[in-house]
């Protein structure tokens, strides 16, 4: 949950998911829309959808028991070099490194080196981390870039390795590391459908893999032809539609993407939904929505049409 997301907004999200998946083994045999669900607000569902892979792994080949070794640890599902660093360093106790940005951050300062690389990074760590508590040495790196040694304005006068950090006896810690430019999110445009049969809602569940994968919404397409998404809708669900009505825009940022949606009503005209498609198309009320795993993006949506 850590991976791109700071510590308060995930506190909450971690404990409730705690709660409700307390072992490997109930996130194994749990149905991933519950899994998205509690996940849902926090993006990069990716996440989510590799945590429980990686749960069903671990309980298939490993009899229920993470892996202690290297190797295996990082065959699994979303698990990365960062990740496995982390897990055996502070959950086992074994003398492994860990590379964020925090602690790139603090390792270019402390060599004064503005363009020190990822692997001149992993390397650096790999070699501080010391055999007694690397657990402790870990978690005090990363929480020192995070607090003392932050971005802008950073704290040199409460440090505690400013004696040896080079970046601290130079004009400008701050130069360290050297800025690097972000390109600006690909502004991208879609339309997004409110159908409404006795006041219940069209939702819609996107594919398993890529952006938002698993979770419902709306029925939507990128571009702007309203036609593109009537026919969208009639070829996923069986529904013929029309009668387009703007309800509104809304703006909401990816971290590649600038999205501008716009939000039509469409009236059902003809057609039922077809049964087979029960599992990924639906009419669903106030209730039923509750229970639906809804990105951010879902739940502006609803917001906008006045069911949220």
């Amino acid at each position: 949950m850590l991976q791109q997301t700071r510590v308060e907004t995930v506190i909450p999200y971690y404990e409730r998911f705690l709660e409700r998946f307390p072992s490997v083994g109930a996130l194994a045999t749990a149905d991933e829309q519950d899994v998205l669900r509690e996940w849902a607000g926090l993006g990069y569902y990716a996440r989510a959808r590799n945590l429980k892979r990686a749960a069903e792994t671990i309980v298939r080949d490993h009899g229920g028991r993470i892996p202690r070794d290297p190797e295996s640890l990082r065959a699994l599902p979303g698990v990365g070099r960062y990740t496995t660093g982390a897990v055996l360093s502070i959950a086992f106790g074994q003398r492994a490194a860990v590379v964020d940005g925090n602690v790139k951050r603090v390792l270019s300062r402390w060599t004064a080196d503005p363009d020190l690389g990822l692997a001149q990074t992993w390397a650096l760590a790999e070699a501080l981390v010391p055999a007694s508590r690397p657990d402790d040495f870990n978690q005090a790196l990363m929480e020192l870039g995070a607090t003392v040694c932050t971005p802008r304005g950073p704290r040199c006068g409460a440090c505690p390795v400013t004696r040896l950090c080079r970046a601290a006896r130079s004009d400008d810690p701050e130069a360290f590391p050297r800025p690097r430019k972000r390109p600006k999110p690909r502004p991208v445009s879609a339309l997004a459908g409110i159908v409404e049969r006795r006041g219940r809602v069209l939702m819609l569940r996107r594919p398993s893999s890529g952006l938002l994968g698993g979770l419902w919404e709306p029925p939507s397409v990128e571009g702007s032809d309203v036609g593109e998404l009537i026919g969208a809708i009639a070829e996923r669900t069986g529904l013929h539609t029309g009668a387009p009505k703007r309800l509104g825009t809304l703006q909401h940022g990816f971290t590649h993407r600038a999205l501008t949606l716009t939000l039509l009503r469409l009236e059902p005209e003809a057609g039922r939904l077809r049964a087979a498609e029960g599992e990924s198309a639906r009419f669903c009320g106030p209730e039923q929505r509750a229970e639906l795993a809804l990105s951010t993006l879902a739940r502006k949506t609803l917001r906008l049409a006045g069911y949220a």
